[in-house]
């Protein structure tokens, strides 16, 4: 049995025509299967949660974009007992580029259906306001400049023009050029955790913003940490500090191929576990979904890895 989680509205309303030509196929080859249309916010989370308390293994498929995963991983009751399929349609979808997945939904259908290849998984654990709220991230979770990015686009009706033109990916460029020049860069303080169970506090000023990372893109292709892999156990972060404005708009086009890293004031650490303090409170995010301002956040790995199916 298939449980297939559609969000209709996902690359503005490209999800509900997507379903229609993925549907048929599923009828003629006799597949099992159930969907589940979200309807507002974090509805995918409240429905994947029903649907795995059972503690029952389930093949859950997701048709939507990286904030859609994103729902669907804060559902799953134990990450041990999901496989993964996902249909990506989203605007940037990250996700879907890091692992290879294709762009096609019909083929992507058809891996799902026929899979050569299951991969396990890492996934990312943010926890803030003292330990008290935490949310799973497949792709990244940060705070400041890339965080600001992701709160306007979720608002942002050059998304939607984009998204018509098939061209949603630059929504994030253009609102990063506008929040350039209104974000301030702060100081941070930045404990790092390795697995040989050593420690090192690293200081910052300046900081645009500092992101962990899973896999190697965010924000729709940025490649801000190349070395990333999320089956080696371990997360990667990077933060940009130190930088004038003129150098950060020369930087953004190079980190879609990675060279930004060859740049002086960009950072790049590996971790099992991170806990980055701010000087004062600023957006946080979870695979481009809007996280209240906060002032300190730890992340770490989930205990337990989850089950894609890539191939």
């Amino acid at each position: 049995m298939y449980s297939f989680l559609v969000n209709p509205h996902s690359r503005s309303g490209l999800g509900a025509s997507v379903w229609k030509t993925i549907e048929p196929v599923l009828k003629e080859q006799q597949v099992e299967y159930q969907v589940f249309f979200t309807q507002y916010q974090r509805h995918a989370t409240r429905i994947v949660h029903d649907l795995t308390k059972d503690l029952n293994t389930h093949t859950l498929v997701v048709l939507g974009g990286d904030g859609t995963i994103n729902e669907v991983l804060n559902g799953i009751v134990d990450f041990s007992l999901v496989t993964l399929g996902y249909i990506p349609i989203g605007s940037s979808n990250d996700f879907a580029r890091d692992i290879g997945l294709s762009a096609d939904p019909l083929k992507a259908l058809e891996i799902i259906l026929h899979p050569s290849q299951i991969q396990t998984m890492d996934v990312g654990l943010l926890t803030y306001r003292d330990r008290q709220k935490r949310r799973y991230f497949a792709v990244s979770t940060g705070l400041g400049f890339d965080a600001a990015i992701c709160h306007q686009a979720v608002v942002s009706r050059l998304k939607v023009f984009l998204n018509k033109l098939k061209l949603g990916k630059l929504t994030y460029v253009g609102i990063a050029l506008n929040r350039l020049f209104y974000n301030q860069p702060v100081s941070m303080k930045i404990t790092v955790d390795s697995e040989e169970n050593t420690s090192q506090t690293f200081s910052y000023e300046k900081v645009y913003f500092a992101a962990v990372m899973n896999h190697r893109y965010e924000g729709g292709g940025c490649m801000f940490c190349p070395k990333a892999d999320a089956t080696d156990g371990v997360l990667d972060l990077i933060v940009v500090s130190r930088l004038p404005k003129w150098k950060i708009l020369i930087l953004l086009p190079t980190a879609f191929f990675g060279k930004h890293v060859y740049f002086k004031g960009i950072h790049l650490l590996t971790g099992t576990h991170f806990s980055i303090h701010s000087e004062k409170a600023l957006p946080v995010h979870t695979d481009g979904e809007p996280i209240f301002l906060q002032k300190d956040i730890e992340v770490t790995l989930a205990p337990k890895r989850l089950s894609v199916i890539s191939k």
